[in-house]
Order: C-alpha cells, then structure tokens, then sequence
C-alpha cells in the first residue's frame, strides 16, 4: 500500500516532466554537461597515467642512463672549475667499455650495466635492402627495458663473450625480410657481415615526446647483436685511426657514399665515425630506488676521473623525469576534475532554481492535492521525485555524451582516452545525490504550503 502510494507519487512527476519538457531539458543540461565533464576528464587523466606506466617500464625500473655529449672548451672549463676537474686540454677516450665495467666493479649499490654501442647500417636480404639501427649489447638489455621475444632466444653468455656473429631484430625487420615467415635459424646480411638470426623481439607501440632523452627508443627497426660481436667484426671506434677520421670528414661534403678502410659506407656511418667514444650510452640499473640520485652522483664524480677531469657525458635518471612527468599530470587531472564538479554543482543549482519556480507556479496544485487528503510526506515526494527524475535522466545522457566525447577526442586529437567503470559510477552517484540534495529545499517549502492559502491565489 505504501509503495504503490509513492509509486503514484512519481507518476505525477514523471507527468509533470514531461508537460515541461522543454524547461525539464533546460534543468537537465547543467547535469548533462557536468557528468559528460567528469567522465572524459576522466577518461583523458586515465589515459595520460597508463602512458606514464607504459613508459617507466619501457624506461625500465630504478635505470640510470649514461650517454656522452659533445664537449666544448668553454664548456669543460666552466663545469671543471664547479667540479674541480683539471684543464679541458687533456686527452679523454670517451665513453668506453672500460668505463662500464668500473662501474659494475666499484660502485655497490649498482644491480646491473648494460653497455650500448649504435651504428647505421643497411640490412640486406634477396636483394631487398633496409636502413637499420645495428645496436650492441649484451642479455641484460632486454631484462632492463622489459623487452619480450615473439619467438627464439636472447644471447647467451657464451655468445656474447666470444663475439659471435648472431642477432636479435625487431618486428618491422621482420616484416620487411620475412613477412610471415619464422626468421629465427636464418641469416641477414648487416653491412658485409652475415648474421645468424636466433631471436625475435614483439613489437612495441609506443608515443614518447621525451624518449630520446629519457633512454626509450622502438626497438622495431633495430638489430640486436652481442656488443663484442659488434666491436670485433663491424667497427670499434676507440681504434680508429686520426687518418681515417680525416679522410671522412673532408669526402663528407662530396657525397654521401665513401670508402674508409676499404669498406664502403653511407653519410650514416660517416657520421658515426665522427663520435669518438666507443659506446653511446651506459645502462645501469640501481638495486633501490632511493639510492638512484646518489649512485648518479658517484657514477658522475667516478667518470670525472676517468676521463681526465673532461665532461664529455652527462648522467640521466629517465624513472624520475617521468615521475616528475606523471605528478604534473596527476595536478592538471585534480584542476580538470574540480572543473567538472563545478559543472556538476552548477547545474545542481540550476534544478533547484527552477524547482522553486516551479512550487510557486503550481502552488494551486499544491493546495488542492492537500484538500483532498495528500499529507506533506506526499507533496515532498512528488518534487523530490520530479529533481531526481531529472538528475537521473540527465546523468544517462551525461554518461553517454562523455563517452562519444571521450572517442571524440582520442580519433580528433590522438590523445589516448581510458573509460573506467569507476569513473560512469562516481558521475551518475554525483548527479543522482545531486538531485536530491537540491530538490529537498523547494519539496520541502511546498510541502509546507497552507491549502487554504494555496487555493486562494
């Protein structure tokens, strides 16, 4: 008896709606905008964070990354005089393996180092040809960025140590030799070296405007070959010799191809020749994460003296930029939140404006329906009824629009948008209690209306 006598409450207001459709739409839109709001904000901050995530474990955990840099004379002395190094006029080697390996042998707090030597080369196969990324290393890199295999092996100890001519290549150097095909067991020709293929790394799609400098890089069109391996049958740079450097950089400007210890290569590798130092960068990865910043500075005084007091590298801690990266995000997520509340409140607001409209254009209605025996229970339950209804209606309408907004901007602008169910939850509980909170105050007031009073206007 007392349900139906409520559930005759909400047919009334559900016919009072729709009498005023064009003002219940008019009430409803502050909800619909705010909950549309809420949800693609949301959806956007969703996406920005599970970017940070992908990149801090393609970055790799608690990584400290080592690369040389081009040094200047004015450069090196102002930096020594802040360091205590010693004149930029002596001799320094460059990024070494040497260097690598005093790393892993003198700093404790370091777990893994991971040398990385880069060369341009072409790949080569059935007369098909590719400008590749030829990067050695050793096993550990792969652990380090988190790289996973689509099929085979990485390298084996034993074929690092002994410099054998095997690779791993990435998923568009696939495509490109062997399309379908299983590549591992065969052999690509890199350069004038033919390697034996064991292994091939899954693709890995990924958007980074900071990757170069942050470490992170596709490994899509890459060929992975034992850094031995690369030292001892394609170039090491340490042993170039002043002559050949010479010759490269003056046939440089004569065209892009020359020939340099009888081999024939590209502007690319000319290129290459021109760097000095035997890697391109150092991995090391730290066992904890708060000792990152205090191995980086050790790691830094430690190169200082081994390279002759010259700052010819700098030392990158990648996990913190995209920490700090993510906490900017997470403040830009908190304002574009607080923006949608505010959406929500306004229209929140709203409802309750013209609901108090509303109870002094139907204060007659009001009057008759208690002459005829509604109590004051009844007449709240009827506008609180009506608010809700158009809280509700306009949450699903909210919830919908959010979502087409939230593809919208993901095929528009390309920015990665996440939908969770938390978030439809929270907007659709927001404008619901909405409803409820803002159409207590005019349910009440004409529930308190005198009948005689209201029959008489």
């Amino acid at each position: 008896m007392i349900l139906q006598k409520y559930i005759h409450d909400i047919l009334i207001a559900m016919e009072a709606i729709i009498d005023n459709k064009v003002k219940s739409l008019l009430t409803a839109l502050g909800i619909i905008f705010g909950v549309a709001a809420v949800i693609s904000m949301m959806a956007i901050g969703n996406g920005a964070e599970h970017e940070i995530l992908e990149q801090i474990k393609m970055v790799g955990v608690n990584n400290i990354i080592v690369s040389p840099t081009e040094q200047t004379e004015d450069n090196n002395k102002d930096k020594n005089e802040e360091g205590g190094g010693v004149s930029s006029k002596k001799f320094s080697k460059g990024l070494t393996l040497l260097d690598a390996e005093s790393i892993r042998q003198v700093i404790p707090s370091v777990a893994e180092v991971c040398p990385v030597a880069t060369f341009h080369y072409s790949a080569i196969l059935d007369g098909k040809s590719k400008p590749i990324v030829l990067e050695g290393t050793d096993a550990n890199y792969f652990k380090l960025f988190n790289i996973g295999l689509q099929a085979g092996d990485f390298f084996t100890d034993f074929q690092s140590r002994t410099g054998q001519p095997v690779c791993v290549i990435g998923d568009n150097v696939r495509n490109v030799f062997f399309n379908q095909e299983n590549p591992v067991g065969k052999q690509i020709k890199c350069g004038k070296v033919w390697l034996k293929i064991i292994g091939v790394i899954e693709r890995r799609d990924f958007t980074a405007s900071a990757s170069d400098e942050m470490g992170i890089s596709s490994s899509d069109n890459k060929i992975f070959v034992p850094v031995q391996t690369l030292l001892l049958r394609f170039k090491n740079r340490a042993l170039i010799r002043p002559d050949e450097v010479e010759k490269a950089n003056s046939s440089a400007s004569s065209g892009t191809m020359v020939i340099i210890a009888g081999v024939e290569q590209d502007q690319n590798a000319i290129d290459d020749d021109r760097d000095n130092n035997q890697l391109n960068k150092i991995i090391v990865q730290v066992k904890e994460t708060e000792q990152l910043s205090n191995t980086a500075t050790v790691i830094k005084r430690m190169l200082l003296r081994r390279h002759s007091g010259i700052f010819d590298f700098e030392v990158t801690i990648p996990e913190l930029l995209l920490k700090q990266q993510q906490r900017t995000k997470n403040i830009f997520n908190i304002v574009l939140g607080a923006i949608a509340g505010i959406s929500l409140i306004v229209g929140g607001i709203g409802i309750m404006n013209i609901m108090l409209a509303s109870v002094l254009e139907r204060i007659r209605e009001i009057g008759l329906r208690q002459a005829i025996g509604a109590s004051r229970k009844d007449i709240i339950a009827q506008f609180l009824a009506e608010s809700t209804l158009i809280s509700v209606s306009g949450g699903i309408i909210g919830i919908i629009m959010g979502v087409v907004m939230s593809k919208t901007i993901t095929v528009i602008f390309d920015i990665k948008t996440i939908i969770s169910v938390f978030s439809i939850i929270i907007a659709f509980g927001v404008s619901a209690l909405v409803g409820i909170l803002f159409g207590y105050l005019p349910a009440k007031q004409a529930a308190e209306k005198d009948p005689v009073e209201s029959l008489r206007q």
